[in-house]
C-alpha cells in the first residue's frame, strides 16, 4: 500500500460544470467529492451511495446504470452505489483513488459526459441521509492534550495528566449501536450518580449532559487478526474522516469511570456528519507533526519521517448551540467555541498503528473517535465541561439565557472545514443533534 500524494484532483484551478460547486464558501467543491448514503426525503426509495458536488448529490446508483467508467473505477462505482459503503471501503486506496479521479474528470468544466451526468444530480435540499456504513466496532481516543489537561485540572489540580498520557494513545472501546447520522434526537439518559457529600449513590436523570467536539476516522481496508499495521501503512487503511459528536453524561461518568472507564455515560448516543471526506481530499491541508519542547518523542513504532513532516491535519472545527427559545424566535445557533484538529497530540496514523500493534484486527467501516478536540486557549474548548469550568461558570448566550450543561430541547451543531490561502475550502457539512426530555 502507498501513502496518498497530491495529484490532478487537487488542482486549485479546477472548476465544475455544477455552478454551485465553484462558490467560494461552498463546502463541496470539485476538489472535495466526499461520500455519503442518501435517498430522497419523504419517499420509499432505497438507500444508495452519493457524492457531494456543490449543493447537489451525485446519485451513484443512477450513475452506475449509465456504465460511464471502465476498469477499477467501474468496479469501485458499483460498490459505492450500494446501500452501505463497507464493500467500497474494503476495496482499498487504489479503488478509492480511481473512482475519485474518474468523478473529478467527469464533473469538470468541459467534460463530455455532462449531458448524462446532470440527470444523476439530486438537490441536497431534497434528500435525507442514512448511516454511511455498518459500524462493526467503535473506539474513542483521548488525543487532545489540551482537553485532557483541562479536564484533569478539575479533578487533579496538582497532577492533571496521568503518567502514560504523553507516551501512549489512550482509548476505550465504545458502543457502535447508538451512533446515528446528523439529525439524531435522543432522550436524556439516566443512571447512577453520587454527590461528593452523599453516603450512597442515587438513580435518576443526568443533570450534567454535555457534548464533545471530535473527528471520526473511518477505517477502509482492514488488517488480519494478529497482523499489526505499521506507521508506513496506517494511512492506507483510512478511508476518510467525518465530524463527530460524542455526547457525554458527565455526572454518570464521574461515578462509574473508575476502575474500568466510560460505560453508560457514553453509550446512549453519538452523532456523525453524513459526509465522509476522504483522506486523499485532505492531502493539501497537512501540517508538520511537532511535539512541544521538553515532551517525550513518540516511541519508534509510533514514529516516521512522513508523520513528522505531514502527519497533522488542519481541520477547523466549531460548535454551536440553539436553545428552544432561540428556535421559537427563528434565531440561528450561536457559536460556543472554535478549535482545530491540528492541535491533536496524536495523529491519525499513530492512532491506527497503536490500535493494531497488539494484533487487533480493524474492519471496513470501523470508526475511531479522536476524543474531544480542544485548543490551547480557553475559548477553544470542545466541551461544556471545559467552557464552564466543570459547571461553575455559566455561559451567557446572546438572548440572555445561560447554560452550564445542556437542557431539554437544546440542539448542538458542529462543523468542520479546511481553509488555506490559494486552496479551495473543503467542508464536512454539519452534524446536529437534539436533546429530548427523559423518556417517561
Amino acid at each position: 500500500m502507498t501513502m496518498t500524494s497530491l495529484n490532478e484532483t487537487h488542482d486549485p484551478a479546477l472548476r465544475s460544470w455544477v455552478d454551485s460547486a465553484n462558490a467560494p464558501e461552498c463546502d463541496f467543491p470539485i476538489q472535495n467529492l466526499p461520500f455519503a448514503v442518501f435517498r430522497r426525503e419523504g419517499g420509499e426509495e432505497e438507500w444508495r451511495g452519493g457524492v457531494a458536488i456543490g449543493d447537489q448529490v451525485l446519485d451513484l446508483e443512477a450513475l452506475q446504470r449509465l456504465r460511464p467508467f471502465i476498469g477499477l473505477a467501474a468496479e469501485a462505482l458499483e460498490a459505492a452505489s450500494l446501500p452501505w459503503l463497507n464493500e467500497f471501503m474494503a476495496m482499498g486506496q487504489s479503488a478509492w483513488s480511481a473512482l475519485r479521479l474518474a468523478l473529478s474528470r467527469a464533473l469538470r468544466v468541459g467534460a463530455s459526459g455532462e449531458a448524462d451526468f446532470v440527470h444523476c444530480l439530486v438537490p441536497m435540499s431534497e434528500v435525507e441521509y442514512g448511516m454511511p456504513c455498518v459500524i462493526g466496532d467503535y473506539t474513542d481516543f483521548y488525543s487532545s492534550i489540551y482537553h485532557a489537561t483541562a479536564v484533569g485540572k478539575l479533578f487533579r489540580p496538582d497532577n492533571p495528566l496521568l503518567p502514560n498520557y504523553k507516551w501512549v494513545p489512550i482509548g476505550y472501546h465504545g458502543r457502535a449501536s447508538s451512533i446515528e447520522v446528523t439529525g439524531q434526537r435522543f432522550h436524556r439518559p439516566q443512571g447512577q450518580t453520587k454527590a461528593p457529600d452523599a453516603g450512597q449513590p442515587s438513580f435518576g436523570p443526568c443533570q450534567r449532559l454535555d457534548y464533545e467536539l471530535e473527528m471520526g476516522i473511518f477505517i477502509g481496508a482492514g488488517n488480519e487478526l494478529g497482523v499489526p499495521v505499521n506507521m508506513a501503512q496506517a494511512e492506507s487503511h483510512v478511508f476518510g474522516l467525518c465530524v463527530f459528536n460524542d455526547w457525554s453524561a458527565r455526572d454518570l461518568q464521574a461515578w462509574e469511570y473508575q476502575p474500568l472507564g466510560p460505560f453508560l455515560a457514553k453509550s446512549f448516543a453519538s452523532t456523525i456528519s453524513p459526509w465522509i471526506v476522504t483522506l486523499e481530499a485532505l492531502q493539501p491541508y497537512r501540517h508538520a507533526f511537532v511535539r512541544p519542547e521538553g515532551d517525550p518523542q513518540p516511541l519508534p513504532y509510533l514514529d516516521s519521517d512522513h508523520n513528522r513532516l505531514s502527519g497533522a491535519l488542519d481541520i477547523e472545527l466549531e460548535c454551536l448551540l440553539q436553545t428552544p427559545a432561540m428556535a421559537e424566535q427563528d434565531q440561528p445557533a450561536q457559536r460556543l467555541s472554535r478549535s482545530s484538529f491540528r492541535h491533536s497530540y496524536w495523529t491519525v496514523a499513530q492512532m491506527v498503528t497503536h490500535h493494531t500493534v497488539n494484533g487487533c484486527n480493524l474492519q471496513p467501516g470501523d470508526l475511531l473517535g479522536t476524543g474531544t478536540q480542544s485548543g490551547p486557549a480557553p475559548e477553544e474548548a470542545g466541551s461544556l465541561l471545559e467552557l464552564t469550568c466543570g459547571g461553575k461558570q455559566a455561559i451567557t448566550l446572546a438572548n440572555g439565557e445561560q447554560r452550564t450543561f445542556l437542557e431539554d430541547g437544546d440542539t448542538v451543531v458542529m462543523r468542520g472545514v479546511c481553509a488555506k490561502p490559494g486552496l479551495p475550502r473543503i467542508g464536512f457539512g454539519e452534524v446536529s443533534g437534539t436533546v429530548l426530555p427523559l423518556r417517561q
